[in-house]
């Protein structure tokens, strides 16, 4: 890697704050730290997210309907920590997106939730963003949206369709991936403190795991994974200390948060490469 980035620029589309610590926190960090600028868009405010603290379980959909405006504050917490500083919702005020809530739930019709937003209205606000940014790299999530949350796909099909009629063309996109190896090797060692991975036995079973051939990219930021870890605490609503994440830092080793996977969709993987013969730069090739 380069020792600066300076002048390079990295954008991200998630869909609910929390998704951008779990999938590329340590991968912010890291190019934020280097000089680079890092830019999030998060497409909803997770009104619709499961409440694990039972002190604030009144802060839910079903209750006071609160839960945004506290995972609003928990996504600024989060980028503090790793050291972001523009981050921004996709449309602004009142015009943003309602978490749509999991597939084929009653939360999916209501017309304010972005499952049901327009996709060339939703795009067009995503494009402005990118004119202005200007990124080099777009991350966001693959066609499933990783997993089956109407949210995540959501988020992909809006990405897909900005860069598509952006002025400013990224030089390259990828999607976020998990090897099916490195998904494997977490169920073994979960299994051996008797314990599952997400309730399953079988990477196989795992939605979100790629076939190793699929990941093109490894992004090691394990000298910033402590940072990733900070973030995800701040996310407190959402991520538990005692929960599978912290289960999986404690018998992988934190590398499991730190070494972050991705497969190139647009531009050409370059040089350097790992052992494994992926990629280990997100900007490598990119000309400024």
């Amino acid at each position: 890697m380069l020792s600066s980035y300076k002048g390079y620029r990295l954008l991200l589309v998630h869909a609910h704050p929390d998704d951008e610590t779990i999938n590329n926190g340590a991968t912010m960090a890291l190019y934020q730290a280097l000089g680079a600028q890092v830019t999030l868009v998060t497409c909803t405010r997770g009104e619709e997210g499961e409440v694990l603290v039972p002190e604030l379980s009144h802060l839910a959909s079903i209750h006071n309907d609160s839960l945004g405006d506290h995972r609003v504050e928990e996504l600024a917490n989060a980028m503090k920590a790793l050291g972001v500083t523009d981050h921004r919702f996709l449309g602004e005020g009142a015009k943003v997106f309602r978490d749509s809530g999991m597939m084929d739930t009653e939360h999916n019709s209501r017309p304010d939730v972005f499952w049901q937003a327009d996709l060339e209205e939703a795009s067009d606000l995503l494009v402005k963003i990118i004119d202005e940014v200007k990124p080099h790299v777009l991350v966001t999530y693959d066609e499933i949206g990783g997993y089956g949350h109407p949210d995540h796909i959501q988020a992909h099909r809006v990405t897909m369709r900005a860069a598509e009629k952006s002025t400013w063309q990224p030089q390259k996109i990828y999607w976020n991936a998990m090897p099916k190896s490195v998904i494997a090797e977490g169920i073994e060692k979960m299994k051996a403190i008797g314990s599952d991975f997400f309730g399953s036995d079988n990477a196989d079973d795992i939605p979100f795991a790629k076939d190793d051939n699929l990941v093109t990219t490894v992004i090691d930021g394990n000298e910033y994974v402590e940072k990733k870890m900070d973030a995800m605490r701040a996310h407190g609503t959402q991520i538990t200390v005692d929960g599978p994440f912290f289960a999986l830092s404690n018998n992988l080793g934190l590398e499991v948060w730190g070494n972050e996977y991705y497969s190139i969709v647009k531009g050409e993987k370059s040089a350097p490469f790992n052992s494994d013969g992926r990629e280990t730069d997100l900007f490598a090739g990119v000309t400024l």
